[in-house]
């Protein structure tokens, strides 16, 4: 399962065109910002999603694999999955409430 970069979302076109127009507060030193730290998220996912797989299939081989590593490999990929759906719906909602907000 491929995973789009988040920066080639069409929604956020508009927040781009305009991102010029307000001050934004750089991140500190050593601190990471929050589009770099969800991309980092995005690419760990999709790699842990990519490694449950490839033990998936080294089991169904019969390669090196037992059980309980694919299981846990399968367990992992669904959780962090499961975490990056939930985050997302956080992102959406909030950005709902502040299309809601009046100015």
């Amino acid at each position: 399962m491929e995973i789009k970069d988040i920066a080639q979302l069409p929604e956020l076109a508009g927040l781009r065109a305009r991102e010029g127009q307000r001050p934004t507060a750089a991140p500190a030193e050593g601190e990471q910002s929050f589009s770099s730290m969800l991309k980092d998220s995005l690419h760990e996912v999709n790699r842990l999603q990519q490694e449950a797989g490839d033990a998936i299939g080294s089991y169904a081989k019969g390669e090196n694999a037992n059980l309980q590593d694919t299981m846990i490999a399968i367990q992992q990929a669904d959780v962090s999955f499961r975490m990056l759906m939930q985050v997302r719906n956080r992102i959406v909602d909030a950005y709902q409430e502040i299309l809601r907000m009046q100015v």
